[in-house]
């Protein structure tokens, strides 16, 4: 069997409690956290895994080419 190399992006973010949230856009309900972002993305790793262990045609899943991230700042009424 031949293996395959996929790259997914990774979103991190953090919550109020300070955990790291890590989130895979290309696999819907993919994500986890850890403690630091290290064992954020090494529990990611784990959870790609078991999301795409499933028994699924790999050809469907298409990852979305990365842009970019911005930020905006606007004025509301208190």
């Amino acid at each position: 069997m031949k293996d395959n190399l996929l790259n997914f992006t990774v979103l991190i973010e953090q919550d109020e409690d300070g955990m790291y949230v890590a989130k895979v856009p290309d696999i819907p309900g993919c994500y986890t956290q850890g403690n630091t972002i290290t064992q954020a993305m090494e529990r990611i790793e784990e959870a790609i895994h078991a999301c795409i262990d499933t028994g699924e045609d790999l050809t469907e899943i298409v990852p979305m080419k990365f842009i970019g991230l911005q930020q905006i700042e606007i004025k509301v009424k208190a």
